[in-house]
């Protein structure tokens, strides 16, 4: 269990660095749930300074007066709460895809200072990992297979050599694939092999025992151990 939770935090360490860009923090949430974004700096208003939350630097979101309930402008009525000291966000109401973009937050008095700033991505669950395992040729006391691990956006296969005790690669060790911030790796662990698939906000795994794909030595297949 442990190589396990080690697989998959490495895995997601793998899709942060592929999807870190230098500039603005970025912000993953799940297609559907809430999103929050935090002011950190200390937030002032007086009456001459007003803070707005913008998108893309043109689409207001709301508007904080000194003394004066916060202001949210139509498009995102009903969707969007202002909370705590500092004035931060709260997107709710099933955030979509069209929500991704640069979020900022923005004091205005005698001039524009931005104290928060953010790239939120929205992104899907992850879709299911199709497994597969074929027999390629068998002996006395050894089977080498085909193994491919394959989504709507993946496709890795490899080769694998099995014998009485153990199963090995036959082919290179590091399976992985990265791709619009998600990542599909495959692994060994003794005699089975695992299928991940992760993104940001989500993962998927499957696993098959490689050896019950082998033949015995009279030639009788021992059967196969699905998903």
């Amino acid at each position: 269990m442990h190589t396990i939770l080690t697989s998959v935090l490495l895995l997601l360490l793998l899709i942060f660095f592929n999807c870190f860009l230098l500039g603005l923090p970025h912000v993953f949430v799940l297609h559907g749930k809430d999103l929050h974004l935090d002011i950190e700096k200390p937030v002032k208003l007086d009456e001459q300074t007003d803070l707005f939350w913008k998108v893309n630097s043109r689409n207001n979101i709301a508007k904080c007066g000194f003394n004066n309930d916060p202001v949210v402008y139509n498009k995102y009525a009903g969707r969007v709460e202002l909370f705590g000291p500092n004035f931060s966000l709260k997107l709710k109401n099933n955030v979509q895809h069209s929500d991704s973009g640069n979020y900022t937050a923005v004091t205005i008095s005698g001039k524009e200072q931005r104290v928060a700033e953010y790239e939120v991505i929205v992104q899907d669950s992850v879709t299911p990992t199709k497994l597969t395992v074929d027999p390629v040729s068998s002996s006395s006391d050894s089977c080498n297979l085909t193994v491919t691990c394959s989504t709507v956006d993946f496709n890795i296969s490899s080769s694998f050599r099995c014998d009485g005790k153990n199963c090995s690669h036959a082919g290179e060790k590091e399976l992985k694939a990265t791709k619009k911030c998600s990542s599909l790796k495959v692994y060994l662990q003794q005699d089975t092999i695992f299928c991940n698939h992760s993104n940001k906000v989500s993962w998927n795994q499957t696993m098959k025992m490689l050896k019950s794909y082998c033949e015995t030595k009279t030639g009788e297949n021992k059967g196969h151990n699905n998903e």
